[in-house]
């Protein structure tokens, strides 16, 4: 607690920014914000507006990985009024984009438009099967907006990030909620977990496979490992059979006997008959 007290500290806040689950770290000084507070904040590319998603903690200094930017104020009438008007470029930018792509023959799905907070860059975010050549759309919509325009192609997890909706849990989606980042997903994680492997019920919005497949992978993979394999023939107080079934979470085993009667058991029991 000593050597707590003597270290530098710095108070920090997680601020998200649009549909997004990642959260990132600002200053706040002695700035006083509560979850759900709109502010503006100071990025590499110039002031931009947030959302509170992490209240106010204290943090030592040296523990800090890079540098973090300062939050610079909480959000005030006039900046809720600039939101409000770059969400209603927004919404005019997506619509002019789509109808000049269609124009050009582009074979793109445009799925958001997000304008700097001081309206002087639009970033156009599409998905796609291969890869677009955009520049000539880009010169169209700079000409017409008169700003600053990219388009970033994306994968369709990150366009379900964007977009939002409800996974099948009736949750909204992981990633929008509060993933930082995509992990790895195999379909090895859903044959582990003895699950399904029916595409629809182990996909989620974006047509992957889901994320929270991850989540109690290692639990089920290390339960696993005292497990009895499917086929295996064994000896109960019933008579002789094969094991055809295994309940991971509750630890059993059904088994089907030479008779063809079919009962569940405790692999704990199973390991004792079998020492017996």
């Amino acid at each position: 607690m000593d050597d707590f007290n003597k270290q530098e500290k710095i108070f920090v806040v997680g601020v998200k920014f649009k549909n997004s689950g990642k959260i990132y770290n600002f200053k706040s000084d002695n700035l006083r914000l509560n979850v759900g507070d709109n502010c503006i904040v100071k990025t590499e590319f110039g002031e931009d507006f947030g959302i509170v998603a992490i209240a106010r903690k204290i943090i030592v200094k040296n523990r800090i990985r890079r540098p973090l930017r300062h939050i610079i104020r909480k959000a005030i009438p006039d900046d809720m009024r600039q939101v409000e008007k770059n969400r209603a470029m927004e919404k005019e930018a997506f619509s002019i984009c789509v109808d000049k792509a269609a124009e050009r023959g582009l074979a793109m799905n445009l799925t958001r438009v997000d304008f700097s907070f001081d309206g002087r860059k639009a970033t156009f975010y599409f998905t796609a099967e291969g890869r677009v050549d955009f520049r000539e759309l880009v010169k169209d919509l700079a000409q017409h907006f008169k700003k600053k325009i990219e388009l970033k192609q994306i994968g369709v997890r990150d366009e379900a990030r964007m977009i939002g909706g409800c996974g099948h849990c009736g949750r909204k989606l992981c990633c929008t909620l509060f993933l930082k980042e995509f992990e790895p997903v195999s379909i090895r994680m859903a044959k582990d977990q003895a699950l399904s492997l029916n595409p629809v019920k182990i996909s989620g919005v974006c047509g992957r496979l889901m994320c929270c497949l991850v989540y109690e992978h290692a639990t089920y993979k290390e339960l696993r490992k005292g497990m009895p394999k499917c086929g295996k023939k064994v000896i109960t107080t019933e008579g002789a059979g094969r094991i055809i079934q295994n309940n991971i979470l509750k630890e059993t085993v059904k088994i089907e006997l030479e008779d063809g009667k079919r009962i569940e058991m405790k692999v704990s029991e199973l390991n004792k008959k079998r020492e017996e």
